[in-house]
This record gives structure tokens, C-alpha cells and sequence, in this order.
């Protein structure tokens, strides 16, 4: 990828990130006829996502691909701002010519995506890349929200986990193509993976196959084997049903945000903050306000 194209496609998702002149334009122009699947990661903090990311972008540049990475990092509710910490996560590809990492802030959104998300994404896939890599920040809600984005999703887990993984709600469960077990050199790796293929058998749609790969992301132990299993699930023809659903998660998230868009949050406190200053504050009876 040439430099002049990274500093385009840098300057696309800024006008698309900010809805400046023109994004709109942008994005009903984008073609994803050839457009690569998304490879979504996401997981519990401390998992070792990033590091595991880093492992593979290693891996799929030995085989002459170019790679892109978007980063989701958290906002704080109170300051609004973010870490957007590429370049200490990924510091050896940061400068590679054939990676493309972009940081993108949650901004307040619910879970662990940015609001933009999806059309920078789609911006991304659409821009030559032979893979498209999304990490989520992996809070709560975020791991099932990304099933609605990514085309093949994996679920980074560690063995101290353990009895842990029970709490996990379902869905998180279900919404997995490929389970990672990274640091698998740690005690209790194998019978982790052994409570992860019951409960996989157990809860899941028998006909899908899930994998569960064993990684040491920090030594490259295992990526040879995730790659492989990554592979295998972009070969697949996406069932129909999951096909559509994964557009209507899109859809309602464009539309939502749309109908949301002259709504402030920040002009929301401020109102807020007044209202309760003077005594009168009905939180009822100032959502009705913005229903009308």
C-alpha cells in the first residue's frame, strides 16, 4: 500500500469519525464487493488481546498480506477522553507499510464500540486490505456487541478464568466462532479448554463448529494453528440467517444513531445539572421532553 493511500483513507475516516462535509458521500460510495471478512477480538481486560493481535499481524505479514487494525480504546463518562494507545500496543508495526492501525474512541458509546465503528470499518475493508482486525475494549455488553460487526469473532480468554467462565453470560458464549485460550503455558490450561468445549457442545448450535485454539501470544506459541482455524471460517459460506442478522445489527445501529444524532450528552448534563441546581428535577418528566 502506497503512502499517498494510507493518508487518504486516514483523512476518509476522519471526515467519516467527525461527520464533516462529504461523509456521507464517502460512504455510499464504498464497495465491498471483494472486501475482506472482519476478524473481530474481543475478551476480558487482561486476556492478552492486543499482544495476541500483534502475534498475528506477524503471522499474516509472512505471507505478504496487508493488514489493518482498529483499535477501540475506552472514553472516560466524566473527562470524554481516550487513551487511544497504538502506538504502545503495537509499537513494532506501527511504522510497517503494509499496517494500517487506526484508534478509535468509544465516546460514550454502550459496550466496547465506537459509534463509528461500523463506517469506518467499511471504509477500511474497502481499501485493498487482505485482512481487517477489530479489538474491542472488553467491558460487559462489548463482547456480544461485536458479534453484529465482525464476520468471524474470537473470544480471548486466560485459564485463570477457570470457574469463572460460568458466570459468562450465554450469549458471550454463542457469539464466538474461534476460543482462544491465551498464556496456555500457565497452570490449568488444558482443563480450562476442557470446561470450555462442554459448555460450547452444551449451549451452542451443534452444526456450527467452534474451535478452541491454545496460544502463548507473547512467544507466538499456537498462532500458526489460530491462523489456520481463521482460515477455515473465511472459507465458509455464512449461513443466510447469520448473513442477515449481522446487517440488521448494523442497520439498527446507523439508524439509531441518526435519529440520535442531534442529541447531546454533554447538553443533556448541563440541562440535567441545572434542573436538580433548582430543586425541580423529574427524570420522567424530562425524557418526556425529548420524546415529543
Amino acid at each position: 500500500m502506497h503512502t499517498g493511500d494510507r493518508k487518504s483513507l486516514a483523512r476518509a475516516i476522519t471526515i467519516v469519525e467527525n461527520d464533516l462535509l462529504g461523509a456521507e458521500e464517502l460512504l455510499l460510495s464504498v464497495d465491498l464487493k471483494n472486501a475482506p471478512p472482519v476478524i473481530g477480538v474481543t475478551g476480558p481486560p487482561g486476556a492478552g488481546k492486543s499482544t495476541l493481535i500483534n502475534s498475528l499481524i506477524s503471522q499474516f505479514l509472512l505471507r505478504g498480506e496487508r493488514v489493518a487494525v482498529i483499535a477501540v480504546d475506552p472514553t472516560s463518562p466524566f473527562t470524554s477522553g481516550s487513551l487511544l494507545g497504538d502506538r504502545l500496543r503495537m509499537p513494532e508495526h506501527f511504522n510497517n507499510p503494509y499496517v494500517f492501525i487506526r484508534s478509535l474512541a468509544t465516546r460514550g458509546s454502550l459496550g466496547g464500540l465506537s459509534a463509528k465503528a461500523i463506517e469506518i470499518t467499511d471504509l477500511i475493508r474497502a481499501s485493498g486490505f487482505d485482512r481487517v482486525i477489530i479489538e474491542t475494549v472488553g467491558v460487559g455488553q462489548s463482547e456480544v456487541e461485536i458479534a453484529g460487526l465482525a464476520d468471524i469473532t474470537l473470544l480471548v480468554l486466560v485459564p485463570e478464568a477457570g470457574d469463572d467462565i460460568q458466570a459468562l453470560k450465554s450469549g458471550i458464549m454463542e457469539i464466538a466462532d474461534i476460543y482462544v485460550i491465551n498464556k496456555a503455558d500457565r497452570p490449568g490450561a488444558d482443563a480450562f479448554a476442557k470446561n470450555i468445549q462442554h459448555l460450547v457442545h452444551s449451549s451452542a448450535d451443534e452444526s456450527v463448529i467452534r474451535e478452541i485454539i491454545k496460544t502463548v501470544a507473547s512467544q507466538n506459541q499456537g498462532l500458526i494453528e489460530l491462523c489456520a482455524a481463521i482460515d477455515k471460517c473465511g472459507d465458509r459460506t455464512i449461513n443466510p440467517k447469520r448473513k442477515s442478522f449481522l446487517f440488521a445489527e448494523k442497520a439498527w445501529r446507523l439508524i439509531s444513531q441518526s435519529r440520535m444524532k442531534d442529541i447531546s450528552r454533554k447538553d443533556l448534563a448541563l440541562a440535567i445539572e441545572k434542573e436538580v441546581s433548582d430543586g425541580g428535577f423529574h427524570l420522567y418528566r424530562f425524557c418526556a421532553k425529548y420524546k415529543a
